[in-house]
């Protein structure tokens, strides 16, 4: 009785990443994720000791950004086993896209959105009434707090363009489009 043997050969595709663009992209995202995540969770400890109530943006977007960081520490550890896949940086960018343009949609409402917004508070000088000393830490205050906001607002836009960005990216490594 002959034996017949199959023999099957498994061929990897090896996809050609942009080292520089690559590390930049991740740099920057790094950089605008813990942004984000220390703005805002600065930003809930205030509401809280404040006694206020937390808009639901503050813990969505520690959320998010804490999300974005462990994005970044899975594709570390692809990379450097040289496992990335385009098809997995796609669909992990669009979903973190979606998420980062609804935080950057509503920060944006949040900061310049109808009466009440945060910007229309920016720039506002004190009660006179109030002690110089306290006056002046009362602006202070203020004044950070809308640095908080706009910095936070800024880091989004960045984020959510480099995220669309590594969509791109990833499509092209796909198809070899990289010289």
């Amino acid at each position: 009785m002959a034996t017949t043997e199959i023999i099957t050969v498994q061929r990897r595709r090896k996809y050609h990443w942009p080292e520089a663009q690559l590390n930049f992209w991740l740099v920057i995202m790094i950089i605008a994720s813990s942004v984000i995540l220390g703005i805002f969770a600065f930003l809930t400890s205030v509401q809280n000791s404040l006694k206020l109530g937390i808009p639901w943006i503050l813990p969505y977007m520690i959320t998010v950004s804490a999300m974005m960081i462990i994005f970044i520490i899975i594709m570390l550890g692809l990379i450097s086993q040289q496992q990335l896949l385009p098809g997995v940086v796609i669909l992990g960018s669009f979903i973190l896209f979606v998420l980062w343009l609804t935080g950057l949609i509503e920060t944006s409402i949040q900061l310049y959105g109808p009466s009440g917004a945060v910007n229309s508070y920016c720039g506002s000088r004190p009660d006179t009434n109030v002690i110089d000393g306290m006056q002046t830490a009362v602006w202070l205050a203020n004044s950070y707090l809308c640095v908080d906001w706009r910095t936070a607002f800024a880091f989004e836009i960045v984020g959510t363009i480099f995220l669309l960005w590594m969509m791109v990216m990833a499509y092209q490594v796909n198809r070899d489009d990289f010289d």
